[in-house]
């Protein structure tokens, strides 16, 4: 009976050890997501913002997470209330679909059968001004401008954003 006893403490004391172990970890099926800063985004959008005023445009900057989840929002004094709004849909727009929304709005009149593209749901705008936000490979994000009078000197004014915080 005591060789029984013995075996049994084994098993326990393993058991633990194995249990307790940071080899057995619940976060090992975890993912390492890169996330970006609120510091950044600021900067991202502050330098766009930025950009655009030194051009004479009054526009509106937001940036998202990888989530499509607004982080940053800033309006030019003087620039349109619609220009809050095409900037966050335009920035969740090149996230979610990881590109550009000029590139997006040039492949759709391209392309007539991917005008569906555009009405997946209410936060997608396929107009020029939204970059995605890639940091060191990883899609961190996505940035829009709204409000200068044209698409791409929205997103000559974005790309610039991006330029500040090293992105893609």
């Amino acid at each position: 009976m005591p060789c029984f006893k013995k075996i049994k403490t084994s098993v326990v004391v393993l058991s633990l050890m194995f249990v307790l172990s940071p080899a057995h970890s619940v976060s090992a099926g975890l993912l390492d997501a890169k996330a970006l800063p609120l510091e950044m985004a600021q900067k991202a959008a502050n330098s766009a913002l930025k950009q655009c005023e030194t051009d004479g445009y009054k526009v509106s900057v937001a940036v998202v997470d990888s989530g499509g989840n607004l982080k940053v929002v800033v309006k030019a004094d003087g620039a349109g209330p619609h220009t809050t709004d095409s900037s966050i849909r335009k920035a969740y727009t090149a996230n979610s679909l990881k590109r550009s929304t000029q590139e997006l709005a040039e492949m759709i009149a391209k392309v007539p059968a991917l005008h569906s593209l555009g009405k997946m749901n209410d936060n997608i705008l396929m107009l020029g001004g939204g970059l995605p936000v890639i940091v060191e490979k990883h899609l961190v994000g996505g940035i829009g401008v709204g409000g200068a009078p044209g698409a791409h000197l929205d997103e000559a004014c974005a790309k610039k954003g991006l330029e500040s915080i090293g992105a893609e």
